[in-house]
């Protein structure tokens, strides 16, 4: 069917942006009508002063937040169950998620267990949410994993050491304060991998069968923006100007993907990060050149396209030279950003290499990829990424 006249949906949270945004806080705590609301975050963030003036405006309004902060990277399934435990013991009416994908993801898993009981893992999959949860306000600190306006949550299971996706619209935040400020102390190599992963949430989206002229618009768009600023991102004397910038590519990428879901790249990534306990920006990263050289073929005119919003000079006619200079682009980039090839296991196996795959092939995201992966091609990619060195 033509995308023209099929039929698709479109959801987004409230957003404000700009600078000091995360000091609107206190003003949608009473919008909220919240007598308790409740912090989501990460330990080390707690003490920097942007947090710090964040707490300034709950006591303006009399306001005594119940803080969580037992989140790691990766959030695990007891960690929401905590949360959740504290949540309704505590008798609190909002959630606040102040962090990247980690607590911001905690924070729905928390809001979907309080409202509807059971355990986090029950909702794995698409739509499998009842009732809505409490009211849900989320502050990024990082420029890539854009869980503050998406229909994803990613949560480990530790057990079977995978991650799980949850996917419903329900864990959508109502208000996302997008604040460039917190970035300036984001440390440079995550700023580099959280980047690669917003580049990769745009690239993904933009060649999804279930992308639209609306998801199209944002996913081109973040791909200009992140392609042109990143660098710039990673040094130590970055400006606000630059990571506004950041900011708004990754925001931008997160309402394309949210909406068009993602591919074979998230899927792989989503399994190898379960499994290892790695960084996901640093798994997309690994796997995005090797996907787009599978995926190319399948959507050469979509590829094209964000060769161009890459900066890659290409022709019209020779799709096989502009593949080849769009991976390069991917590649080199990455290696600029310092994310380069090495060993992420010291021992590795068949048994590992055929658990990735079965993980990859039975994630949610491989469904929208623009050709279906083969397990053959799966594990060929991951023997090459986790055995290269140097």
């Amino acid at each position: 069917m033509d995308i023209t006249t099929e039929l698709r949906k479109f959801v987004a949270p409230e957003i404000i942006t700009g600078l000091d945004a995360r000091l609107m806080i206190g003003r949608y705590i009473g919008h909220f009508a919240s007598k308790k609301p409740m912090i989501v975050t990460d330990k080390n963030l707690e003490v920097l002063p942007w947090f710090l003036d964040i707490l300034s405006e709950f006591s303006k309004y009399h306001i005594n937040p119940v803080i969580f902060d037992e989140v790691t990277s990766n959030p695990r399934e007891y960690e929401v169950m905590l949360g959740a435990q504290m949540f309704m013991e505590e008798k609190c009416d909002l959630l606040i998620a102040i962090g990247g994908g980690s607590p911001i993801d905690c924070a729905k898993g928390i809001s979907i267990v309080s409202s509807n009981g059971g355990e986090i893992l029950d909702y794995e999959g698409v739509d499998e949410i009842n009732f809505p949860g409490p009211p849900l306000i989320a502050i990024p600190t990082t420029s890539g994993a854009s869980a503050d306006v998406s229909q994803f949550a990613i949560i480990c299971d530790t057990e079977n050491h995978v991650k799980k996706a949850i996917i419903s619209k329900k864990v959508v935040p109502d208000l996302a304060l997008i604040d460039p400020v917190p970035l300036m102390t984001m440390d440079l190599y995550l700023t580099a991998c959280t980047g690669m992963d917003a580049l990769t949430h745009a690239i993904e989206a933009y060649v999804s069968n279930a992308n639209s002229h609306l998801t199209d618009m944002h996913a081109l768009e973040a791909i200009k923006m992140i392609a042109a600023t990143i660098e710039a991102a990673v040094k130590p004397d970055r400006s606000i100007e630059v990571m506004y910038q950041m900011m708004l590519g990754s925001l931008y990428a997160g309402l394309a993907f949210s909406n068009a879901s993602l591919g074979a790249v998230h899927a792989m990534a989503h399994s190898l990060g379960g499994l290892l306990d790695l960084p996901h920006g640093e798994c997309n990263s690994l796997l995005l050149e090797h996907v787009v050289a599978l995926n190319f073929d399948s959507a050469p005119e979509k590829y094209k396209d964000i060769a161009k919003a890459m900066g890659v000079a290409v022709t019209d006619s020779d799709s096989k030279e502009t593949k080849e200079k769009l991976i390069r682009k991917i590649r080199n980039l990455r290696k600029q950003l310092s994310i380069g090839d090495y060993a992420l296991v010291e021992e590795l196996n068949d048994d590992m290499i055929e658990k990735l795959a079965e993980g990859a092939l039975s994630d949610p995201c491989i469904v929208t990829n623009p050709r279906m992966l083969t397990q053959n091609e799966v594990t060929t990619i991951y023997g090459e990424i986790l055995r290269k060195k140097g």
